[in-house]
């Protein structure tokens, strides 16, 4: 729990209260004021203690303020907002409800994030007579259409597809009392500036407003700015707190190896359940076909993928019939997956902050969770700026049972790397007579006489 405002809240606007005072006490849902159908529905989801977030946000949006969240996946957000909703569109259903128009508008960047607030709206709304529906693209838009005309109550959608809807007037966004931004940074970083205030210029100027973003920027708090009124700022976590329910650590290898490594990593541990990050979606596509190839049941998801090939991919990564999902940052926007024991980062990203967006993918709702990095040479200025980012080292592990396939082209050692301080082999380390001394640890050999570096780039084999 932070109490820290300065280093986070924005400057560019009044804040009309801060939701961040320390919480004496425990405090459990029973606390919050919510009402009898709701606290069903939220104790048959197995759930007795707010977050944080949840715990600050939940009563200010009840008190019907416009609220301004510092929050990233993982603190529990989408219940933070989806549950006082519930709460305040139940209490007055039968009158506002005759109208057939939506009475909030949760928009999001991603469509798995769209499917994702939407099942919880119907997780927790369903001992009420709310109705909800998601609009997003990569889907026909004909049952959408008959789904608009269902009168929803809450309509969960992405910015262009809700736009097309706008277009061909199958959706009006005149009835609308409450507005959530979800991701709002993420948002911006997609390019959906523009879209965004097409759709706010559609909704009526009284109304509710909620902001939830991981970060601040200038742009979030012109943005923030123009959308809230004298808003109640409340913050979950840092954005650059890593979880401390996630155990963090880094393997140094070669990106030639990197494939060959996790496979016997997750054949080693039998993990049943691996989430893996590439940077791109055609590296998805080789390591989910590299992982298949050996004997792992994987799939990969990813913008170029159609949206029922990435629905179908999520829910048997979710039900245990396929163990890896390869993904990329866009398109693991909106998986959460309770109790996600592993986390790997084949590729570590580019930006810091998208680093602990990743791992807290794992070490959520009180379960604790692995992440762990393949680390190239090429990648150590990431993980230096991630640990400044992050402010903690990240342990180098080494695994000793692995041994790198015997075909496998090698490298000069690079002074760059950090060197091994005696203990336990490295990587599988051949010591046996007439054979290499091979450090798989950052994929190179040591030999007589060489002085030129092999290229280490190539694809996922």
């Amino acid at each position: 729990m932070l109490k820290n405002k300065k280093n986070y809240a924005p400057e560019s606007f009044k804040l009309s209260g801060d939701g961040n005072k320390e919480i004496n006490k425990e405090i459990g849902f029973k606390d919050l004021n919510l009402s009898k159908p709701i606290m069903q529905a939220v104790a048959d989801a197995g759930y007795e203690n707010p977050t944080p977030v949840q715990a600050k946000a939940i009563p200010a949006v009840l008190a019907g303020s416009d609220l301004l969240a510092g929050a990233q996946t993982g603190t529990g957000k989408t219940a933070a907002f989806t549950l006082p909703i519930l709460h305040l569109l139940a209490e007055k259903h039968a009158a506002a409800s005759r109208s057939g128009k939506p009475r909030c508008l949760v928009l999001t960047p991603t469509r798995e994030l769209a499917a994702q607030v939407e099942e919880s709206v119907k997780t927790y709304g369903k001992y009420l007579p709310l109705k909800s529906t998601a609009v997003f693209g990569g889907m026909s838009i004909v049952p959408q259409i008959k789904a608009l005309r269902r009168n929803v109550d809450i309509l969960v959608a992405t910015p262009g597809r809700l736009l097309d809807h706008v277009g061909q007037k199958t959706v009006d966004l005149s009835g609308v009392e409450i507005f959530v931004l979800d991701e709002a940074d993420r948002m911006l970083d997609m390019g959906f500036i523009v879209d965004i205030k097409k759709i706010i210029a559609l909704l009526p100027k009284q109304r509710q407003n909620l902001l939830f973003s991981a970060t601040f920027s200038e742009k979030i708090k012109t943005l923030s700015a123009s959308v809230l009124h004298n808003p109640v700022f409340v913050e979950g976590a840092k954005r650059n707190a890593a979880s401390e329910l996630v155990d963090q650590s880094v393997h140094l290898v070669s990106q030639r190896l990197k494939s060959h490594l996790l496979s016997h990593l997750i054949k080693h541990h039998k993990w049943k359940q691996v989430l893996i990050f590439t940077r791109t979606k055609n590296g998805a596509n080789r390591l989910a076909d590299k992982l298949t190839a050996d004997g792992i049941s994987a799939s990969a998801i990813h913008g170029n993928k159609s949206q029922p090939a990435r629905t179908k991919a999520l829910a048997q990564f979710k039900d245990g019939s396929v163990t890896a999902l390869v993904a990329t940052d866009v398109a693991s926007r909106g998986i959460d997956i309770d109790r996600l024991p592993h986390v790997i980062n084949f590729e570590l990203p580019n930006m810091a902050e998208d680093y602990v967006h990743r791992i807290g993918r794992t070490g959520r709702a009180g379960s604790s969770g692995k992440a762990i990095s393949l680390v190239d040479k090429e990648e150590l200025r990431y993980l230096k700026e991630i640990e400044r980012f992050i402010k903690r080292e990240i342990p180098k592990v080494l695994f000793d049972s692995f041994v790198p396939p015997a075909n496998m082209p090698v490298a000069e050692p690079h002074n760059s790397l950090p060197q091994r301080q005696g203990g336990r082999k490295h990587y599988g380390e051949r010591t046996s007579a007439g054979s290499r001394n091979y450090s798989p640890r950052y994929g190179h050999a040591k030999k007589q006489n060489r002085s030129k570096d092999i290229n280490t780039k190539s694809k996922v084999r």
